[in-house]
């Protein structure tokens, strides 16, 4: 039987989708809640046996939930999400009376959906910051409202590029089980030759070894490069498009994301402009490539280079605007396209996103990347068998 799963703060329905695609356990999305209305589409067209809703999920109230799905108490396994990070600045003591006050942080509304459904186990996604909001105080306060709610948590910060992940997106991982279940965590299968973000506990963080943070360890299999997760795709220019593959995919990531499809989608170019182009051609590792007659300002990893024997860096929701986060192709004179953007993420090929271009773009930049999810749910199907 298919564990039940709710998506919280869902966008895509990605980090759900990750689970679905666990090949230890089965999962069925069966709710996704998210305050955009294209991206709960989005969610909706790869989800297609889940109930997706849009909007504010503090005017979400449980029990309506429960009447649409026709679902009770404990028929729910796992409650996934990953609530903004706006919604931790005033956590409050639970108190589950309250559960319909406007003032509720947008945490503590996931906090109500586990105390009314209690789910066998929770997970929130997040950003590395989390950990040291308020000298701290936050994800302990979090860690306080689920133990009031009958839930042991712990948490992890790790690399996407240690799990298999082609982008060096460091996310901080909350889990939450019953009290007195065991907590454990994923161990990185993957090593790179790069540097990874410091904390003060090194114990919190999921790293290849201790030893290693700046060599690749010898028993793991080396992290995905920019090139190996997109070496396949059409070699288009500016303002060009392709629409279908013209060569066959060279290692298992690229074979895995392209599904044996043979109509290729989102692989169309931002069309720069000549100055634009001038600055493209000079582009390297950092702003400081660009002569300086040609920019006027911009962070160091504007106007940047992909280095392509390296896994990314962090993918932005403006990856195919060059004055982002380093986002011009490694060999190509250009911004990276959607679904080079998207094979970064780990998305499949298949997956479908609704919207423009630009609200794909954002789209594909927020999301939790899939096989990230993947990893994490087989991992916690382990803890919850």
């Amino acid at each position: 039987m298919a564990y039940r799963l709710f998506d919280l703060f869902s966008g895509t329905g990605a980090f759900s989708k990750g689970f679905e695609n666990s090949l230890s356990a089965e999962y069925q999305t069966v709710f996704c809640n998210d305050l955009l209305p294209v991206a709960v589409r989005t969610a909706t067209a790869n989800h297609p046996h889940a109930k997706c809703v849009s909007g504010d999920i503090r005017k979400l109230r449980r029990e309506h939930v429960a009447e649409m799905l026709k679902l009770r108490r404990g028929q729910v396994d796992v409650i996934i999400g990953g609530p903004p990070c706006q919604g931790f600045s005033s956590i409050r003591p639970f108190r589950s009376s309250e559960e319909d006050d406007p003032r509720n942080s947008l945490f503590e509304e996931f906090a109500s959906f586990v105390n009314y459904f209690r789910p066998r186990a929770l997970v929130i996604e997040n950003v590395v910051g989390l950990a040291t909001h308020k000298g701290g105080e936050t994800i302990e306060a979090m860690q306080t409202c689920f133990e009031q709610l009958g839930y042991d948590t712990d948490w992890r910060i790790l690399n996407a590029a240690h799990f298999g992940i082609p982008q060096r997106r460091e996310r901080l991982i909350f889990i939450g089980l019953p009290r007195g279940a065991k907590i454990t965590f994923p161990n990185p299968t993957h090593s790179s030759n790069g540097s990874t973000i410091g904390y003060r506990d090194r114990t919190r963080m999921l790293l290849p070894d201790e030893d290693t943070l700046f060599t690749r360890a010898p028993n793991l299999e080396p992290a995905i490069t920019v090139m190996e997760a997109i070496g396949d795709l059409p070699r288009i220019e500016s303002g060009e498009e392709s629409l279908a593959y013209d060569v066959a995919p060279t290692n298992a990531y690229q074979a895995a994301r392209r599904k044996g499809l043979t109509k290729l989608t989102l692989h169309g170019s931002t069309k720069h402009t000549k100055k634009m182009l001038r600055i493209i051609k000079h582009s390297g590792p950092n702003i400081y490539s660009i002569p300086k007659h040609l920019i006027t300002s911009g962070f160091s990893s504007c106007y940047s280079r992909l280095d392509g024997d390296c896994p990314s860096v962090t993918i932005t929701v403006n990856f195919v605007h060059p004055a982002s986060n380093r986002c011009i192709h490694p060999v190509l004179n250009r911004a990276l396209t959607p679904r080079e953007g998207a094979r970064l993420q780990s998305f499949d090929d298949d997956f479908v996103f609704c919207g423009n271009r630009s609200q794909i773009v954002k789209q594909i930049g927020n999301a939790v990347p899939p096989l990230l999810g993947k990893v994490i749910g087989e991992h916690l199907a382990s803890l919850i068998a």
